[in-house]
């Protein structure tokens, strides 16, 4: 089975922390993993893209009832009808999570990985004892799959 990498941050649009996801995107699909996500915007959208360019598999766990609620970089979209409660389920479905950036959304998703046993990579996000901080995007991915073999 491939794994399964959720990358996980604001669905605001931050130059900066897109271009970001971006390269984190591009990194999961060279690694061979299905990037999966929340199918926004923000770096939900910037992730989903990168791993797209890259041919690699996007999922979106949407927080509404309608799939074409995705961006247009996901590949397959799973509406909840959940809200914020989707969350859980973003973490659940990955095999570990790499945080970009983010806001109380992405804190909670940190929150839920943490006690579930999911390893999680950060990237200039939340500094909380469990995650992992990286410096580059081929950091995040490298490092979440180290712990993953572990």
């Amino acid at each position: 089975m491939m794994l399964q990498i959720g990358v996980i941050g604001s669905g605001r649009d931050e130059e900066k922390t897109n271009r970001t996801a971006l390269e984190v995107g591009r990194e999961v699909a060279r690694a061979g993993a299905v990037l999966i996500c929340g199918g926004l915007g923000g770096v939900m959208e910037s992730a989903a893209r990168g791993a797209h360019e890259e041919k690699g598999i996007t999922v979106g766990i949407l927080p509404g009832e309608n799939r074409g609620e995705a961006n247009a970089y996901i590949d397959i979209s799973i509406p909840t009808d959940l809200g914020h409660a989707r969350n859980a389920i973003v973490v659940r479905v990955s095999d570990a999570l790499i945080a970009v950036g983010g806001e109380y959304g992405t804190l909670s998703e940190i929150a839920f990985a943490l006690k579930m046993g999911k390893p999680v990579v950060g990237l200039d996000t939340w500094e909380i004892r469990g995650v992992r901080q990286a410096g580059s995007a081929k950091e995040a991915v490298s490092t979440a799959l180290g712990l993953l073999k572990k």
